[in-house]
């Protein structure tokens, strides 16, 4: 890590904007280790810091344990990112337990398998009870996706395996993770996020 840094802060940032590297705390669901590395990471003064090794198969009661332990050790005031994470429930879980930053596969890799999520829970937008229903993919949707496209239309480009379908879908999860996260920022300015993160997760967790 040492090498890491001095290299990083020897080298001149390219196409002209500043960089910031962001040194990744390990240690899998080991309390001991996970406490050892983000101590030693936290002393490093970086400016922002990374969780990694929780997002390749380990429970979430798990990865929430770890994520918490090592935010008790980050600084407040340097951006944490975990990395990899996740789902909707994932996301404001990790954000309750002091995360700021997210990546994640899921919104288009879920997608492209036809499952969409809402404000009211998961839709499989394959199975069979879509059909018919040619009401708005999302009446509460942020995307123009939601309002111009219906479930059955979704779901017959999905069944016919037309590429469009995985693109009105990525473009559906993409927004709704960016409302999810703009809504969770503006609760915790208000002061609401813990009741409004608690009745999110219920809904989040549905199948629909």
């Amino acid at each position: 890590m040492d090498r890491c840094i001095a290299r990083f802060n020897e080298t001149e940032p390219k196409y002209g904007y500043p960089q910031a590297l962001f040194p990744i705390v390990q240690g899998s669901v080991y309390k001991d280790l996970r406490i050892q590395s983000a101590e030693f990471i936290a002393s490093k003064n970086a400016e922002g810091n990374a969780i990694g090794g929780l997002s390749v198969g380990e429970p979430a009661e798990d990865m929430y344990a770890m994520t918490e332990i090592v935010c008790d050790i980050l600084p407040e005031d340097k951006p944490r990112y975990l990395m990899g994470v996740g789902t909707p429930v994932n996301i404001l879980e990790c954000i309750a337990l002091g995360i700021d930053m997210f990546d994640c596969v899921m919104p288009t890799r879920n997608a492209r398998h036809g499952l969409l999520f809402t404000q009211n829970g998961i839709i499989n937008i394959k199975n069979e009870k879509w059909k018919n229903d040619f009401s708005p993919l999302d009446e509460n949707g942020t995307s123009y996706v939601d309002k111009v496209y219906t479930k059955a239309y979704l779901r017959h480009l999905l069944v016919c395996g037309e590429f469009l379908a995985a693109q009105i879908a990525s473009i559906h999860n993409l927004a709704f993770y960016l409302w999810l996260v703009t809504e969770a920022r503006n609760r915790i300015i208000d002061g609401t996020f813990y009741d409004w993160k608690n009745k999110m997760v219920k809904q989040l967790a549905q199948r629909l």
